[in-house]
């Protein structure tokens, strides 16, 4: 994992955030586990622009149709592939409650050819594997895919895997650091 070096914009407080983003904040942080959830203090500098992209994030995980445990394989895989330590920690912590154990997370570091898999699971991950890969679904993997979600589901799947995708992006490219450092 990509490690963090010094933040390029620093972690806000009151000031910076803003009441509405402080209080936010602070919610996340205590159910993250943390007592500063860098992501949420770094990205809740933008005031609106934050409240709109956490209601559009929370509409695809924790609010999305996928089964939470099928949400968190996609998004683990995609740190895994994007070398997100951060999005990496998070979502093992969150994952837990999901299901996802130890031997289910050495699986995905593993990816799609891992032992274990049920088949669903498998056209899951093939699909991250590839659209984070190669920016496209080939129509195999779409196929494969289809055989097992319904269209809203698809959907739903390609926004998933981008949101976590350009999210890495994001963490990479601002430096965040990982929460406790």
């Amino acid at each position: 994992m990509v490690s963090a070096s010094q933040p390029r914009i620093s972690p806000g407080r009151i000031r910076e955030l803003g009441p509405v983003n402080w209080v936010v904040w602070q919610i996340v942080s205590r159910a993250t586990g943390t007592s500063d959830a860098h992501l949420f203090s770094t990205l809740g500098r933008t005031r609106g622009l934050f409240r709109g992209w956490l209601h559009y994030s929370g509409k695809l995980m924790p609010g999305g149709r996928l089964p939470r445990y099928e949400s968190e394989l996609v998004i683990i895989r995609v740190a895994q592939l994007r070398d997100c330590a951060y999005e990496m920690d998070h979502h093992i912590r969150l994952s837990r409650r999901a299901g996802v154990t130890g031997e289910i997370l050495d699986r995905l570091r593993t990816g799609p050819t891992a032992a274990g898999w049920s088949d669903k699971h498998r056209a899951l991950l093939n699909a991250v594997d590839r659209l984070v890969n190669t920016r496209d679904l080939d129509d195999d993997t779409w196929a494969e895919l289809a055989k097992y979600y319904d269209e809203r589901s698809l959907i739903e799947i390609v926004l998933l895997i981008n949101q976590y995708d350009g999210l890495a992006t994001t963490i990479t490219a601002l430096r965040i650091q990982r929460d406790g450092l």
